[in-house]
């Protein structure tokens, strides 16, 4: 079912590269996850101890993998690799190409040896050019030097970062359509291919609504401040009792729609209101006619009226709000995982979910090393072999 039977080896840190094979994971493949001795960064951020049982930010990448600790700067470790790609159908790696180079461990190298195998490089700036050695995560990468914090944040704000792993799990879930793509092919081929995803590319795929604009007009017009923007019914609005929703408007009728939920209707027969509205200063007029309104009411009752003259918005909710939302339980956001500890807690699920029966998921992520004799007896090395790696 699904990827059933199908046999991956990641060797990765941090998120990207981890959370591309932790869905392939959860959709049924077999993921070997190879750590050095000291072991993925992400282990350090929480506790995972009897007291405080289950790692909730390492489970949320490493749920249901197998651990297998290896030095492969050791010729022993690097071996004990090898073996595990013999009969691998994947390769995830976001080591650095340079270090791949050295060891021995880049497509070139393994592609004569591994006709089969599908090899993806998870990067910051991709494999070719002066910046493809260059550390990066995607708050530097994805978020800032791609153009989306920019286009994003107002000009009148000072900048800001995006939220811990936000452009890796973009950049995770397109590499995993590319792997994905790369599987279907070597059906027909039965060879394998070099996959490269980067978080770069992916994030001006993610800005590339506006980035399209810049490429073929030379500009573009992206975040400005609140009083500048040009739909005076579009953004956010806050309420009596101090929340925020956020109006998106779909079609010219929405205007209609929005006034009538503010009480406003004599504004539909005044010709300076008839939308597309061009004149800044009726945009202004209109926008505070919303802030007025939207201020005299509740959150709740703001949406009860939104929402039955069929205007899209949305309660800028917490996250709080959302884990104890039943619209987010509803869409299947959350799931149980084990904890490694013998009890279980709630946690993200993948992006996608396949109603008509899916592989069972909430295995625990691995301990360090915890799975390595097994993993290593499994792909055929010798005693002597897994003792002089483990």
């Amino acid at each position: 079912m699904l990827l059933q039977g199908l046999k991956v080896v990641e060797m990765a840190t941090w998120v990207a590269g981890p959370s591309c094979a932790a869905v392939m994971a959860d959709w049924g493949a077999e993921v070997i996850k190879v750590e050095s001795p000291i072991g993925d960064a992400t282990r350090i951020f929480a506790p995972d101890t009897a007291e405080s049982p289950g790692n909730p930010i390492f489970t949320n990448e490493n749920r249901g993998k197998k651990g297998v600790v290896l030095d492969i700067s050791k010729p022993g470790g690097l071996h004990a690799l090898k073996v595990l790609l013999k009969d691998a159908d994947i390769f995830v790696t976001n080591v650095r190409p340079g270090s791949l180079k050295r060891l021995g461990l880049d497509y070139d190298s393994l592609k004569d040896e591994f006709p089969r195998l599908i090899y993806a490089a998870v990067t910051g700036f991709g494999l070719v050019g002066p910046e493809a050695d260059k550390p990066a995560f995607d708050i530097t990468a994805f978020w800032t030097a791609s153009g989306v914090a920019r286009a994003m944040i107002p000009t009148d704000q000072e900048p800001f970062p995006s939220r811990p792993g936000f452009g890796d799990h973009v950049t995770a879930l397109a590499t995993l359509s590319a792997t994905l793509a790369a599987l279907h092919e070597r059906h027909a081929t039965g060879h394998g291919r070099l996959v490269e995803g980067s978080l770069v590319r992916a994030g001006a795929y993610a800005i590339s609504w506006d980035l399209s604009m810049q490429l073929r007009y030379g500009q573009v017009v992206t975040a400005q401040p609140r009083h500048d923007r040009p739909n005076g019914i579009s953004g956010f609005f806050q309420t009596g009792d101090g929340r925020w929703l956020c109006i998106l408007p779909r079609a010219v009728d929405c205007f209609t729609n929005v006034m009538i939920a503010i009480d406003r209707p004599e504004v539909l027969a005044d010709p300076r209101f008839t939308p597309p509205i061009v004149d800044m200063e009726v945009t202004r007029e209109v926008r505070a006619m919303c802030d007025e309104a939207f201020a005299r009411m509740t959150l709740e009752e703001a949406g009860e009226k939104l929402t039955s003259l069929d205007v899209a918005w949305a309660p800028l909710a917490t996250l709080e709000e959302t884990a104890a939302s039943q619209w987010a339980q509803d869409a299947g956001c959350f799931f149980e995982v084990e904890d490694g500890w013998g009890g279980r807690f709630r946690a993200t699920a993948s992006p996608a979910r396949f109603p008509e029966g899916e592989p069972p998921v909430g295995a625990a992520a691995p301990k360090l090393g915890q799975h390595t004799r097994e993993v290593l007896e499994a792909a055929g090395l010798t005693p002597d072999e897994i003792d002089a790696v483990v």
